[in-house]
């Protein structure tokens, strides 16, 4: 008769499969006496926590153990041990550990196991008073075993299944459980990560806020080339969007300021800007050139701006893997460097279809957050101004089709005089 799917001794066959195929480096084959002296190890250290003999059970552990319950935490030497082996035994008057399977091989012992027991008391259980309601938890336990002494065992079990059963959370499938991921969807929905929008050839842009922040990703065969880090904020959309279009394999930034390196220290991947901006990106973010109140802002948005940087942009200093100048080739586009609002900005220029990426070189909004047409940065975020101007007509005499900024929305149309009417105006 074929075993029925999902069974027990069909999860057991899978638990052994599981562990037989662990394997570890320069491997020494040991005899099956040996096998048969690990499993009797484990054997005995079960039966002496059932028999609640905590000290008999820490006994069986080399002094440096280290027990890692994956979802739960690390407990190590003996004292470590003795604190989470007691607080079980405290919290659950009549645990008992059933052990279902086994499987050893060399020094490894695979144990699955059921536990059952009622949350009587008088201890917590990872915080949580006594509520008398009975438990009943698989898992599996990996344990080492040398010369007759635990060195080490990593815990594999349902963290879900307590809360469950507890009344923490509703009961699997329930109607209250559809309820509440009801409720937790339209939060995600509301609050959750924004769709990535494409808006030219391989081009995708991401836009958050605080400051209606853009970030680009580009597409490449082997991955996701991110043009401007945005905001801290922006790090869940990002990813995600990323992650759909292949994954991101490294990050350019256009200049180093917080709002544009928010996201960078937690995408994991190399980053990189041009040579005389790794200092701000590594650093400050800009604040080494900025006045520390923001004193050329008006006093509403002073405050506001200040505290914006600190607790919504600014994702912290990152480390910079290697630099871009003028000329090279990134993702299909040309670097441009355009100083000015930062010493190393650059943006990037695709010649086939004039397309601009150019982060901070001009604003299209007000500094209360209203559309507006082209201009330069406001001067008291900017290293030098003058040298902004020069570069924001630099662009312009580039004649993209479209040039899309750091924030906001692009221009299009006559770009260029649009670019050069910003320039002077300002």
């Amino acid at each position: 008769m074929a075993e029925e799917t999902g069974s027990p001794s069909s999860t057991a066959s899978k638990v052994q499969e599981a562990a037989a195929n662990i394997h570890q480096p320069a491997r020494k084959r040991i005899t099956r006496a040996e096998g048969s002296a690990a499993e009797k190890v484990v054997r005995e250290y079960f039966e002496a926590i059932n028999a609640r003999e905590l000290e008999a059970a820490v006994a069986m552990w080399v002094p440096e153990g280290h027990e890692n319950v994956h979802g739960q935490g690390q407990f190590s030497g003996r004292e470590g041990l003795r604190e989470f082996i007691g607080s079980l035994l405290e919290a659950l008057p009549d645990l008992r550990f059933e052990i279902v399977s086994t499987t050893t091989e060399d020094e490894r012992c695979g144990v699955q196991w059921r536990l059952t027991g009622t949350f009587a008391g008088p201890g917590m259980l990872n915080g949580v008073a006594p509520t008398g309601h009975p438990l009943t938890l698989e898992g599996v336990d990996l344990l080492t075993v040398k010369e007759g002494l635990i060195e080490s065992n990593e815990v594999f079990v349902d963290t879900m299944a307590v809360p469950r059963q507890i009344g923490m959370m509703p009961p699997l499938g329930s109607g209250a459980e559809r309820r509440m991921m009801g409720a937790f969807n339209l939060k995600t929905r509301l609050t959750g990560p924004g769709e990535a929008k494409l808006v030219a050839e391989g081009v995708w842009v991401v836009q958050g806020q605080p400051g209606r922040c853009n970030v680009y990703l580009i597409e490449e065969q082997d991955g996701v080339t991110v043009f401007d880090a945005g905001a801290r904020t922006m790090v869940r959309a990002v990813a995600s969007a990323g992650a759909k279009l292949g994954g991101i394999k490294r990050l350019v930034l256009g200049h180093g300021h917080t709002d544009h390196r928010g996201t960078a220290p937690s995408l994991g991947v190399p980053v990189l800007c041009h040579p005389d901006e790794v200092q701000d990106a590594e650093g400050s973010g800009g604040w080494r050139y900025w006045d520390p109140m923001l004193s050329g802002l008006p006093t509403p948005q002073r405050q506001i701006h200040r505290a914006l940087h600190r607790l919504a942009w600014d994702g912290g200093p990152v480390k910079i893997a290697g630099t871009v100048t003028e000329g090279e080739e990134v993702a299909g586009f040309s670097v441009v460097h355009i100083p000015g609002h930062a010493p190393g900005q650059i943006a990037l220029w695709r010649e086939s279809d004039r397309l601009a990426l150019v982060t901070d070189c001009f604003y299209t909004l007000e500094m209360w957050g209203r559309d507006c047409p082209p201009h330069l940065p406001d001067a008291v975020y900017n290293y030098d101004t003058e040298q902004a101007r020069q570069s924001m007509l630099k662009l312009a005499a580039l004649e993209p089709a479209a040039a899309w900024p750091g924030h906001a929305k692009p221009v299009t149309g006559d770009v260029r005089s649009q670019l050069e009417r910003g320039a002077v105006a300002s």
